[in-house]
């Protein structure tokens, strides 16, 4: 815990917010440059004491709860909140949730990749977008919903969406994803969203709970994958996952890993899409 600094930010922050911006009257009396002691308490529901006592240096280490409801109050940003955890010696917490929409950056990247496969996925395996050679060679996977919208999901309770793979692939790729899983459940503990995948994986599929009890860690990164295109047939790519700075959400860019792949790719473009059923 880095008490002088913590001081220094939570006062700065203090006195650079308006009092208008967090619904109080900014007043001609006021003497302060932003929000007084007080204020700030009351909107982070703590005591002035602690506050006085966190601007001096002579606090004990907030709780991470303590530290959020100080984030609300000074309206800080996403990378201020991040400091603010750090400053404290805490690891900052990821946004609630997984976000369901694409990041506009991510969303550009999809289109100057062209005719190379990529989807924008986020930490859980939600299919957040996807590009038309993605589409072409996997079929649209934002169209699901509820726990269908998770590939672990699909993967271990519907046996249809193992047919874009090789049988030799299947274990490799099942050990994976519980292993990608439980990175992202460590790194997201007590999230409702990740506790209630995983305890729904748990309650409906016997290989989940097997490969869960081995406790392997994994997170995702560069692989090889053989698909097994309806049309076109064997596909060998190779994968890359590039994250972003929360990795909350994942760019995955397929690209050929031989020639024949590459020969079928065009091929593909030329037939069109395949209607899937998972």
């Amino acid at each position: 815990m880095q008490r002088d600094q913590l001081a220094d930010f939570l006062r700065r922050r203090r006195e650079a917010i308006r009092p208008a911006e967090v619904g109080l009257v900014d007043g001609p009396r006021r003497r302060t440059a932003g929000l007084r002691r007080e204020e700030v308490a009351r909107l982070a529901g703590i005591s002035v004491d602690y506050v006085v006592r966190l601007e001096q240096g002579r606090s004990s280490q907030p709780s991470a709860q303590l530290l959020g409801a100080l984030a609300r109050a000074l309206r800080l940003s996403d990378d201020e909140r991040a400091h603010l955890f750090h400053l404290a010696g805490h690891q900052a917490p990821l946004g609630a949730g997984t976000a369901r929409q694409a990041r506009a950056g991510l969303l550009r990247m999809l289109d100057l990749l062209g005719d190379t496969p990529a989807l924008v996925m986020s930490d859980l395996g939600e299919v957040l977008a996807q590009n038309r050679p993605a589409e072409l060679m996997n079929g649209d996977h934002t169209r699901f919903t509820g726990d269908r919208r998770y590939l672990a999901y699909r993967w271990f309770t519907e046996p249809d969406a193992r047919a874009v793979l090789s049988e030799e692939d299947m274990e490799h790729r099942s050990r994976q994803m519980v292993a990608d899983l439980r990175a992202v459940a460590g790194r997201r503990a007590g999230e409702p969203e990740v506790e209630r995948l995983v305890k729904r994986l748990l309650a409906v599929s016997d290989e989940f709970r097997r490969l869960w009890a081995d406790h392997e860690v994994k997170v995702r990164r560069a692989d090889r994958k053989s698909f097994l295109h309806p049309r076109v047939g064997r596909l060998t790519m190779d994968c890359e996952t590039l994250v972003t700075p929360d990795l909350g959400q994942l760019l995955l860019v397929l690209t050929p890993a031989d020639d024949d792949t590459r020969e079928r790719l065009a091929l593909l473009r030329v037939v069109g899409v395949e209607e899937f059923s998972v």
